[in-house]
């Protein structure tokens, strides 16, 4: 079976499995009275608790795998009736069923349709990074960080997160079930991400019933309610944490919706709610506890009313809330025994300056599951499309104002109760809140509100004026449908190719770290994470090399780096791009591949006791020689100095193309918005075998074309940063000296996923085939063989 699918197939079907298992076991202790579809993410609350409990402690972290795998075949035969009664009634199941599939299948669709192991949202969160690397520790480590080397950037990241009480519910299941079939967890974050979000659809189902709606209605609205634009956009780049909290908060809510089956239960009954509680508390740390308030809040009134009536005193309801305290506070302990710690978290998610990934606030109105734009981070698009989106919001804010009334007059008013503080919850915490926060909140809270427009659906129906009612679920679905599918058009994916040659430099050089990486590509702290990698423009930079960082995401530049700071790495990673400087003297090439270069130190090499930069566009002065070489002579070593790669650069500005080629904002390339041509003339000095190099961020495919002849075309080619532009591998072409005509080709709209990405062409330039700097090494008293020499660096090494 090919990896793509078990990653993206097999695995979801495992997670159903131990998701089920689990659920079913919950519900045999409790009584038997959960809905068929709320035990996949009941099942989901069960699993995050073992998983915390067995990574709380080194000694049982790996058996988390086995744990998980243990708890689910205990569930499906104690609840073996339990299961068979839903299998004979399956016809009635069919609908939620199915709306968990295709849920599943939309939040994967830009993956699925690339048809290869990628991700999606690549280059807009590299947090998804700390997911694969706190999920990949935690299983093999458990809670235990003394052994981390905090020089470095790995080290750095674990212990900034996970040894601060970081929330790792999620994490800790996901790297366990990944286990289980011994997948790579950078290709299999994003079907467990689609998976934890298509259980919403369970809750999502009893909830959508509970407000009138059957058959296709619900199962529609239950889509919808799962995947407005927001949550869509936050599945897409795999937010792993709000990802998670999403069906755990819709899980209390439809726990509350059927409260008849179980508050007046024994004290068992309370062990599903508990779980979810816990699971929440895990996933997202304390703050989950805002939601579990609100449900809590609405049971605490539903128990007051019945004593107040008379149908059951408070003492007898004592025992359910008992059971129910001690179960989430054992499902959670990992979490509740560092409570400060929890809550210094969360405050300073909530209180951060720092908007993250955001240029600017998101907006009040993306609430309401509309936004026909390609990211739900940019504005509503200008012209028709404004207006359309705009259009689609005020009909969701209609049929909204129409479900209030309608959920009244049902008289459901434990669910009214709990729709409208969470409402309230969503509104006052956003008066205090900050742009990152304020976003997340928007974002959990914008199911709510699609669920109360379909509630408008639902009062429309039951309403004279029921022929509207199709019209009004055509804008509420079709204003999520058309957003979504917008968001799939624009994402864009991550280059398989890259990081499978990132892993097998982790194989080829296992245990030889650590290693600097001079490219900015945070998910590399996953791909290289057993050679403790570190990158100075990482957010946390190695230790040493603090002073030339120039800042998240910017170029790493080797020759600023001291000789003295590069001796603590046996490897230096490099992108494969001929212009770049190469490492210093001390390191020889080990490796050349299609995307990256490994240097080794040569063993015994001393540092250079001076390393000047000089970048080839200048000719070093003979002071500048002399100094170097007396300071070579007194240390009886030698000059060394690497000779720049003959280029021929293809001038970009100066080509032709469409006006919708427009300068990228920061002047740092060609944005190429639509389909066009842009054509330039190259002078190639001599004949012979070159190689074509394109840099930039390339997701849609482009075509190209030398002298009329087609070389090919590429795409999918995205790297971490615009600052840092991705050299996308040469391609090889024989030429004869002189002028020579280019021509590159963004193609018109298909359905691919990722073609509506970035198209971001920074620059164009050949070298002669296989073409690499060269050193020169000289005598100090040679320097002046060296004067005015036109150098990428010269530096004076010791003898060694």
């Amino acid at each position: 079976m090919s990896s793509f699918a078990l990653t993206m197939l097999v695995y979801p079907v495992l997670l159903a499995g131990l998701c089920l298992g689990a659920g079913l076991l919950v519900d045999r202790v409790s009584g038997g009275f959960l809905p068929g579809p709320l035990l996949p993410i009941v099942g989901a609350a069960a699993l995050i608790a073992v998983s915390q409990l067995t990574t709380d402690s080194p000694a049982t972290a790996t058996a988390t795998p086995y744990a998980l795998a243990a708890f689910a075949i205990l569930g499906l035969l104690a609840g073996a009736p339990r299961l068979l009664g839903l299998l004979r009634g399956i016809r009635t199941h069919l609908w939620p069923v199915a709306v968990a599939v295709v849920a599943y299948l939309a939040a994967l669709a830009p993956v699925l349709a690339a048809g290869r192991l990628t991700f999606s949202g690549y280059g807009v969160l590299p947090d998804s990074a700390l997911h694969m690397i706190g999920a990949d520790y935690l299983i093999r480590h458990g809670q235990e960080y003394a052994h981390l080397d905090l020089r470095n950037s790995y080290g750095q990241y674990i212990t900034s997160y996970f040894n601060t009480s970081y929330p790792s519910g999620s994490h800790t299941v996901f790297g366990g079930s990944a286990r289980l079939l011994d997948l790579s967890l950078i290709w299999a974050l994003q079907p467990f991400c689609a998976f934890i979000l298509a259980t919403a659809t369970g809750p999502a189902w009893v909830l959508v019933r509970r407000i009138g709606l059957d058959g296709a209605w619900a199962a529609l609205a239950a889509l919808t309610v799962t995947v407005p634009a927001l949550v869509y956009g936050y599945e897409l780049v795999a937010s792993l944490k709000e990802v998670a909290a999403l069906p755990l908060i819709l899980a209390l809510g439809a726990l509350v919706a059927v409260h008849g089956r179980w508050l007046r239960g024994p004290p068992n009954a309370a062990i599903p709610f508990a779980l979810v509680v816990a699971a929440g508390v895990s996933a997202l740390g304390v703050a989950f506890g805002a939601w579990a308030l609100v449900a809590t809040a609405v049971l605490a009134a539903l128990i007051l009313g019945d004593a107040a009536a008379g149908r059951r005193s408070l003492w007898r309801a004592l025992p359910l809330v008992l059971a129910g305290a001690v179960v989430g506070l054992a499902a959670a302990w990992p979490t509740w025994a560092d409570v400060s710690g929890s809550l210094a978290v969360a405050k300073g998610i909530a209180d951060t300056a720092n908007p993250g990934n955001l240029t600017a606030p998101l907006h009040f109105e993306q609430v309401f599951g509309s936004w026909l734009s390609g990211s739900y981070r940019h504005r509503a698009p200008m012209g028709p499309l404004r207006v359309a989106t705009y259009g689609l919001i005020g009909v969701g804010a209609l049929a909204a104002l129409l479900g209030i009334v309608h959920v009244i007059r049902l008289r459901a008013w434990a669910l009214a109760a709990w729709v409208g503080l969470l409402l309230l919850l969503w509104l006052g915490l956003t008066e205090y809140g900050t742009t990152w926060a304020d976003a997340k909140l928007l974002m959990l809270s914008s199911p709510v509100v699609v669920l109360l427009a379909w509630a408008g659906v639902a009062g429309l129906r039951s309403s004279p004026l029921r022929l509207l009612a199709p019209l009004l679920a055509l804008g509420v679905a079709g204003g999520v449908i058309a957003s979504d599918v917008a968001q799939y058009h624009s994402t864009d994916l991550a280059p398989t190719a890259r990081y499978d040659e990132m892993a097998s430099l982790a194989t080829r050089f296992a245990g030889r770290g650590p290693v600097l990486f001079t490219d900015f590509d945070e998910w590399s702290l996953y791909q290289l994470r057993d050679l403790d990698v570190g990158g100075p423009d990482f957010v946390f930079p190695p230790v040493g090399l603090t002073r030339v960082a120039h800042g998240h995401g910017d170029p790493v530049d080797l020759d600023r780096i001291a000789p003295g700071a590069l001796a603590a790495y046996p490897l230096i990673i490099t992108r494969r791009d001929p212009t770049a400087s190469r490492p210093p003297a001390a390191y020889r090439l080990a490796f050349e591949g299609a995307a990256y270069q490994v240097w080794e130190r040569v063993p015994g090499a001393p540092p250079a006791l001076a390393h000047i930069r000089l970048t080839g566009k200048r000719a070093i002065s003979c002071a500048t020689v002399r100094r170097l070489g007396r300071l070579a002579g007194s240390h009886r070593g030698q000059l060394v100095s690497a000779s720049p790669v003959e280029v021929a650069r293809v001038d970009i500005a100066r080509a032709e193309h469409p006006t919708w080629f427009a300068t990228h904002i920061g002047r740092l390339g060609l944005e190429m918005t639509r389909h066009g041509h842009l054509t330039a003339a190259v002078r190639i000095p001599h004949a012979g075998q070159w190689d074509l190099w394109l840099q930039g961020e390339i997701m849609p495919r482009l075509g190209v074309v030398l002298d009329g002849r087609s070389l090919g075309s590429v795409g999918a080619q995205v790297s971490g940063g615009v600052f840092n532009p991705d050299t996308l591998p040469a391609i090889p072409v024989s030429l004869a000296g002189g002028l020579h005509s280019l021509t590159l080709t963004r193609g018109g709209l298909t359905l691919a996923p990722g073609d509506g990405g970035s198209q971001l062409l920074h620059a164009v330039f050949l070298t002669p085939a296989g073409a690499e700097e060269g050193l020169r090494v000289t005598p100090p008293a040679r320097w002046r063989s060296l004067c005015r020499g036109h150098f990428d660096w010269i530096e004076a090494t010791p003898a060694p």
